[in-house]
């Protein structure tokens, strides 16, 4: 058992903190912007609340994070009341956002100039994955930081890799999301041509669900993407800011990315359409509302 900080309640971050108590059985406390919401976990929970990063920091062996964006965790870690003016010596932070790698470069280099580790883990996995202490962690870092955060890590996931050196684990989650992008257009697609086929959607999914087409898309969206439902997990919102890291990361690295640049362009179709907060499933509703290939 440790003493933990968790910053960051949100959809993904709330179920992961409760993962710290319930399963890993550490001393928890926790710090949300909405203070309402960190009174809530507490009353699930146990453990405390606290009214700042810096406090919620005081006296932890590891902070962990899952906030919005790069100036989001900024703020929470180096700004005036960051946890990173509240850690002690030989503390570990575990930052969960996907943000950029420079970001994770920089405060690796000033959590250790403090004496203290930084380990960047985003996660795969959505709000199911949350929820059911499944995620998947890809972790950049010191390999003796990542050597001890991972029994931490391990109590609301399943898979847990070190990726490389700082900013690895971030880069590592850039590759999932370009991944992903592809996959639930393709998937769309598919759906929106058997449609206009005249085909037995549910037979034809059937039929190649066991073979080259198969993905964990297809297996778990391809009904609510039929049905037209797309409030299931991650946000058109989270995956443009997403995929805005990566098409940034890829214009500084010479990578070439026609396919995920054109699918930030259909989920841009999706947000004036008012989509924002429909899952990235709702690539079909564009299909279906404009006939576009």
């Amino acid at each position: 058992m440790a003493k933990v900080a968790f910053i960051g309640l949100g959809v993904m971050g709330y179920p992961m903190a409760g993962y710290l108590a319930s399963r890993g059985g550490h001393e928890v406390t926790v710090y949300n912007r909405t203070a309402a919401k960190a009174d809530k976990w507490v009353t699930e929970h146990g453990g405390k609340s606290a009214a700042t990063p810096r406090e919620a920091a005081e006296g932890c062996d590891f902070i962990l994070a899952c906030v919005g964006n790069d100036d989001d965790l900024r703020a929470v870690t180096t700004g005036p009341d960051g946890a990173f003016h509240g850690m002690k010596k030989g503390a570990i932070f575990i930052d969960h956002t996907t943000a950029s790698a420079e970001v994770a470069r920089e405060l690796h280099a000033a959590a250790k100039a403090a004496g203290c580790g930084f380990v960047d883990a985003p996660v795969s996995g959505g709000q199911a994955g949350a929820e059911k202490g499944v995620l998947t962690v890809m972790c950049g870092g010191e390999e003796a930081d990542f050597n001890a955060a991972k029994p931490v890590i391990e109590s609301f996931a399943k898979f847990v890799g070190l990726m490389g050196a700082p900013g690895a684990g971030q880069l590592t989650k850039m590759v999932n999301q370009i991944c992903i992008a592809g996959l639930v257009q393709g998937l769309a697609e598919a759906i929106h041509f058997a449609k206009k086929a005249d085909l037995d959607v549910p037979a034809v999914i059937s039929a190649i669900r066991g073979g080259a087409a198969q993905s964990w898309q297809m297996e778990n969206r391809w009904e609510t993407m039929l049905n037209g439902k797309f409030d299931f997990g991650f946000a058109v919102d989270w995956m443009r800011k997403d995929l805005g890291i990566v098409l940034d990361t890829a214009r500084e690295t010479g990578a070439r990315l026609p396919v995920t640049a054109l699918v930030d362009q259909f989920y841009g179709e999706v947000q004036d359409m008012g989509g924002n907060r429909w899952d990235t499933s709702s690539l079909i509703a564009r299909l279906e509302k404009s006939g576009k290939a």
